[in-house]
């Protein structure tokens, strides 16, 4: 493929001099396979803490407000399982995303045994970040926040402490989907339960005072409402995001399409495994990112 030479997103090295890979340092020895990822970031560490802390509120009104006090115990049980289902997805959801490596690209690869071993011809050039040291794949972006090169990145996330990239956005979409969920969920029962208590005795519809019941259930139906709304635009840009094959910073930066285009299905496949099943919903199950193109790196 040729250089286009209005492309000016990325510094573009078109002479062998200018990588200057003498001045990398070889790559670290790798870990072993299944490392855990782990971003060391306060705000995104504190982020990640509020948001458990404000999922595990949101159970604990649910359960000891709402429903263990009620004398509906099918009603109780049917609204108890789907609630905490969903949270738990949430949750795990929110852990898939924050411990999957992104995709990031190893870290002080432009040495000049690797430029060698691409064995680049005549007119083709290589991008390298001078930040990490790395060869930036096509499509890769640095973030200063993992402080590494991102494939398909689309941007950080603080409320799941990384990056939201090729490897994981599958996970950080089930995410704000399901919070989505669980916030819808929440609302309506405490409307319902309001509608409840106005209707009988507010010290008979709780185990708490009414002043407390008041309170946590005002706090919970504000939470519930502004992540609906949060998490409702990140699911509907994402899913938009996916469906164009064209990342936040891409967007953004109104980069050139230099990619092939697909159809909005086979994008779809491409971030949730192939076939289509029951485990694109599951935050258990990996999709298929198939092997990495050794060419990646050339233009």
């Amino acid at each position: 493929m040729m250089l286009i030479p209005t492309y000016h997103f990325r510094d573009i090295e078109r002479k062998p001099e200018y990588l200057q890979p003498e001045k990398c340092i070889p790559p670290p020895y790798p870990g072993p396979v299944g490392t855990m990822w782990f971003i060391r970031d306060g705000c995104g560490i504190a982020c990640a803490i509020v948001t458990w802390f404000l999922v595990l509120y949101a159970e604990f009104v649910v359960l000891f407000v709402m429903l263990i006090p009620s004398r509906d115990y099918v009603y109780s049980i049917i609204n108890g399982t789907m609630f905490n289902l969903l949270a738990f997805l949430a949750l795990a959801s929110h852990c898939r995303a924050m411990l999957t490596d992104p995709g990031a690209v190893p870290k002080g690869n432009a040495t000049k045994e690797f430029i060698e071993s691409l064995q680049l011809k005549p007119g083709q050039v290589v991008y390298k970040c001078p930040k990490c040291c790395s060869i930036k794949p096509d499509r890769a972006h640095h973030c200063s926040v993992c402080k590494r090169c991102i494939r398909k990145m689309d941007h950080h996330c603080p409320w799941v402490n990384n990056c939201v990239g090729e490897n994981n956005q599958k996970y950080f979409v089930l995410f704000t989907m399901y919070i989505a969920l669980i916030s819808l969920h929440a609302l309506i029962m405490v409307g319902f339960h309001f509608l409840h208590c106005f209707e009988e005795d507010w010290t008979k519809c709780s185990s708490f005072s009414p002043p407390t019941t008041v309170i946590l259930l005002i706090l919970l139906c504000f939470e519930g409402l502004l992540f609906l709304i949060f998490t409702s635009v990140m699911f509907g840009t994402q899913v938009h995001s996916i469906c164009t094959d064209e990342t936040g910073i891409e967007q953004l930066k109104k980069e050139e399409r230099r990619w092939a285009k697909k159809t909005k299905w086979m994008n779809m496949k491409a971030v949730f495994g192939h076939p289509f099943s029951l485990g694109w919903a599951s935050p258990f199950a990996t999709p298929d990112q198939g092997k990495a193109d050794p060419y990646q790196y050339v233009v």
